[in-house]
């Protein structure tokens, strides 16, 4: 039998404790077993399927690193983009080339190693920065939703929401909440004890994987995964939820169909990559285990971690004239030539 009094005291104990001791416990790495690394199984185990694996995964993340930095560029030095709308857009896109950067180099790199080892150190390390870029990407497309509740529902009041002050507290907060969050995760994982068996099935330190893996008591990591990563991915994702609602009701008022569409297409976009982003890791992380093979979760986290940032500089690009007219002005201006 379970005794459930111990076991909220241990859960309000780490609660209490773990704040002064993050930076210490992951500088000594914690771990209190003999496992110095684990296996990364990637993909495949098959050659012919690897060699394949290993050029599609270069061009994907060739294309998303090109693709977002192109938007970076184009919204940095097109002074019309400097608005709270593509602020927001170039921060997703900085932190989709971290997102990518986290796991692909490392898979690549395994690969024309010939090698499937991670050291532990390294995994944690890999998990932490995987907890923290995905919990900002999760934030940002939050806090854009608002942005176009505020640019349609109350388009009077948008210049007073919307300061660039009020936009630079939003990001730092996403990015506030997002590292005490990774950090909270990569030293409870730090306690466990792994008793030998060290193969992850995936092709990155995943942290439901890693669980898997230990031999000791996880119910408090358990715990803070649904409560904390709830709080990150659950809630954002209702609150998006509820301003498309209100954006969906605000455009019907509008008597013309022209200005409907284009009140509708201002949106399209952001919503699409909530779609991809969302659908996914709510698919993984908070669906039961018994619903779903190690192969669907690693199909899924492709899906998140690099088709959907490989994708948002062309959902973006390609849906919106204003961010392909400043691609456009990027590629054929002159040297020299400021806007």
């Amino acid at each position: 039998k379970i005794d459930i009094s111990s076991r909220k005291q241990s859960v309000e104990y780490y609660f209490i404790s773990i704040v002064p001791v993050l930076p210490n416990r992951i500088m000594e790495g914690g771990n209190q077993s003999g496992v110095s690394e684990f296996i990364l199984l990637g993909l495949s185990d098959q050659p012919e399927k690897q060699r394949l694996l290993f050029f599609l995964f270069l061009v994907m993340y060739l294309i998303t690193g090109l693709g977002n930095l192109l938007i970076i560029l184009a919204i940095s030095t097109n002074s019309r983009l400097h608005t709270p709308m593509y602020f927001f857009l170039s921060n997703l896109s900085l932190v989709d080339i971290c997102f990518t950067s986290t796991t692909i180099p490392k898979m690549l790199t395994n690969h024309v190693s010939g090698k499937k080892a991670i050291p532990y150190v390294e995994c944690i390390t890999q998990l932490f920065f995987f907890v923290l870029f995905g919990e900002i990407d999760s934030v940002l497309l939050t806090v854009m939703a608002y942005d176009r509740y505020v640019a349609i529902c109350a388009p009077l009041q948008y210049t007073m929401l919307m300061t660039p002050k009020i936009c630079a507290l939003l990001v730092a907060m996403s990015w506030f909440w997002a590292y005490i969050n990774a950090l909270t995760q990569t030293v409870l994982l730090t306690r466990l004890s792994f008793c030998g068996h060290n193969e992850i099935p995936h092709f990155f330190c995943d942290i439901s994987s890693v669980l898997k893996l230990a031999c000791s008591d996880t119910f408090i990591n358990d715990v803070v995964l649904l409560a904390v990563g709830g709080l990150t991915v659950i809630i954002p994702f209702i609150g998006i939820l509820i301003s498309y609602t209100r954006i969906f009701v605000t455009v019907m008022r509008i008597p013309s169909a022209s200005g409907k569409w284009k009140a509708f297409s201002t949106c399209g976009s952001h919503l699409t990559v909530v779609c991809l982003f969302y659908g996914t890791i709510i698919g993984v992380y908070f669906s039961p285990t018994s619903t779903h093979t190690a192969q669907q979760d690693t199909t899924a986290a492709i899906m998140y971690t690099v088709v959907t940032s490989m994708l948002n500089p062309f959902i973006y690009s390609l849906r919106n004239k204003d961010m392909k007219g400043a691609l456009r002005v990027l590629f054929t201006r002159k040297p020299g030539l400021s806007l």
